[in-house]
């Protein structure tokens, strides 16, 4: 089996910063791309930002320029380097991974989640 576990949310007012990190473990075979989504009350789940295998990065429009993912592969784990944060980042931020733990088994996973409040 395979689990993500997110942490680093929490509350911070307007202009600061948090790191999120998303730790991979279980039977993994391979990791390819990851990525970080995030769903306020009411809303859909959106799409924040990206990253391939090879390093290869894409952010949503409403956080380029403020917020950074990235990846270690020898940690099994992705990071998103939130900056300038605003009231609109306020959401349940969401880890997933396209995994593939055996040659016949590939699919995406998502973490639990965790907590990022801005306040103005």
């Amino acid at each position: 089996q395979v689990q993500l576990v997110e942490s680093g949310g929490g509350l911070v007012q307007a202009g600061g910063s948090l790191r999120l990190s998303c730790v991979a473990s279980g039977s993994i075979s391979s990791i390819n791309a990851m990525g970080w989504y995030r769903q306020a009350p009411g809303n859909q789940r959106e799409l924040v930002a990206t990253i391939t295998s090879g390093g290869s990065t894409s952010y949503a429009d409403s956080v380029k320029g403020r917020f950074t993912i990235s990846r270690d592969n020898a940690k099994n784990t992705v990071y998103l380097q939130m900056n300038s944060l605003k009231p609109e980042d306020t959401a349940n931020y969401y880890c997933n991974a396209n995994i593939r733990t055996t040659y016949w088994v590939m699919r995406d996973y998502w973490g639990q989640g965790t907590q990022v409040t801005v306040s103005s």
